[in-house]
């Protein structure tokens, strides 16, 4: 049975630094500026033999009706309601605030178990503080300091007796991890949502889950932490993780900025395939190019989305004359699917779905050794290597090596004499011959062992 604990308090108490420590890896990021979570995050956390789900949430705070202030304090009563028991957080350092007081009350409303939480209780000022938390009436405090791992066996008596039956924790699948197409055709799909500040991804990601889940805001920036949700869609399901919009290095200036953006590359190595999000009013922008070649390099699937398509005016042929800038603008991903959608309306959102459900099977592929073979053969006999200083290359045998990308090794003769422009035209016929539209593929050379090499030569 699963058990889900809030982590709530005001902001900067250092509730992000416990949830990171709780889950064993820095998921949610953490800097001495408040209100650096917006939006709830969630994650498996392990503390000796307990396992369970934990939320991190934005400092309770007060705002005018619809800022994004109270829009992040919704967040954190959505987070309440979904939680089994709550982990309120104080600064030991600080001592009690009338803030602490007042939502104090407000956890002591949501008739859960409370697990109040004296954060920052090294040295003496934090134990006079976590001394004034009894004034609170939520019970004896827990005296920890979560950026030094002090006091964890405490809070682990703590939560002991709220926990219903020990649960096991899934293990994550490995990124380069080999499955056969039929596993992998069963397992949720990781699916990253990148692109430019302001592209729309957080309200893509509202409109699949049906509710507003991560804040939106026309100000550039409104997400930082990298946040993963679970959907299922026509029977498939997904984890997809919502991204810090992406901007060029010379314009990241914010210590937090640098923090998210480190963040967002995280969650496109840990995905399966990446949906990079472009705005349909300024498309193919020279970041949109920088940020399809990061993910051709981490070799994940690629598909394009061109949102906010319902502010575009329409004309005949513009789906084909996308289809045009794509494969010029991103050679290195030639025949990636690109997709029109509005994630506002909800234009376009199932052929989305679908296209990365395609691009996943693509980038899972294996290819048949006797067609791969024929393939090759007639790739050589087309357009054979080029000599280089007079000297003829010789091309052996191609094999697949690994899928999640394809990958092949390519025996062959004088290995470092091979052009790239070669490499570039085996991969394009690779890619035509077996449908390979969009994901990266790898070739690496290899050269073939001299089998007369151990062999010395005779004297005459």
């Amino acid at each position: 049975m699963s058990f889900t604990i809030a982590i709530i308090g005001r902001p900067n108490v250092g509730k992000s630094t416990l949830f990171n420590r709780l889950v064993g890896q820095k998921l949610a990021l953490v800097d001495d500026e408040p209100g650096v979570t917006r939006d709830r995050r969630e994650g498996q956390a392990r503390l000796g033999d307990l396992d369970f789900t934990i939320i991190d949430t934005a400092g309770l705070d007060e705002g005018a009706k619809g800022s994004l202030t109270a829009r992040m304090q919704e967040q954190t009563e959505t987070a309440i309601e979904l939680a089994d028991a709550l982990m309120f957080v104080i600064d030991a350092r600080v001592g009690l605030t009338p803030t602490d007081r007042a939502f104090a009350d407000f956890a002591r409303r949501a008739n859960k178990p409370v697990v109040l939480v004296a954060n920052k209780a090294e040295g003496k000022h934090g134990e006079i503080g976590a001394m004034e938390s009894y004034a609170l009436g939520l019970g004896d405090p827990v005296q920890i300091s979560a950026e030094h791992g002090e006091g964890m066996g405490e809070l682990y008596d703590a939560l002991s007796p709220l926990m219903p039956e020990l649960a096991e924790a899934d293990d994550e699948i490995e990124d380069d991890e080999d499955v056969s197409e039929e596993e992998a055709a069963q397992r949720p799909i990781r699916v990253a949502i990148v692109g430019r500040p302001n592209a729309g991804k957080s309200t893509l990601i509202n409109h699949l889950l049906g509710e507003e889940r991560l804040l939106t805001s026309p100000e550039a920036g409104t997400t930082r932490d990298s946040i993963s949700v679970e959907i299922t869609w026509q029977g498939r399901e997904f984890r997809i993780f919502d991204t810090a919009g992406l901007r060029r290095r010379s314009r990241i200036e914010e210590k937090l900025e640098k923090l998210s953006v480190a963040d967002a590359l995280r969650a496109v190595r840990f995905a399966e395939v990446v949906v990079m999000m472009m705005d349909a009013q300024n498309k193919f922008e020279e970041q949109d190019l920088r940020i399809a070649d990061l993910i051709e390099r981490e070799g994940r699937a690629i598909v394009l989305a061109v949102n906010k398509w319902d502010l575009v005016e329409r004309k005949p042929n513009q789906i084909s004359a996308l289809r045009t800038d794509a494969d010029h603008w991103l050679p290195q991903v030639k025949g990636a699917p690109i997709i029109a959608v509005s994630g506002l309306m909800g234009e376009g959102i199932d052929r989305l779905m679908t296209a990365i459900q395609d691009a996943y099977a693509v980038w899972n592929r294996r290819l048949p050794t006797s067609a791969l073979n024929r393939w090759f053969e007639q790739a050589i006999q087309a357009s054979p290597p080029p000599a280089v200083s007079g000297r003829r290359l010789k091309l052996n045998y191609i094999t697949q090596v690994k899928a999640r990308p394809p990958s092949f090794v390519l025996f062959c003769s004088r290995a470092d004499a091979i052009p790239k422009s070669y490499l570039r035209y085996l991969t394009n016929s690779l890619r035509e011959t077996f449908d390979l539209p969009g994901t990266p593929v790898r070739i690496t050379l290899r050269e073939k062992a001299n089998p007369f090499a151990h062999k010395r030569k005779r004297p005459s």
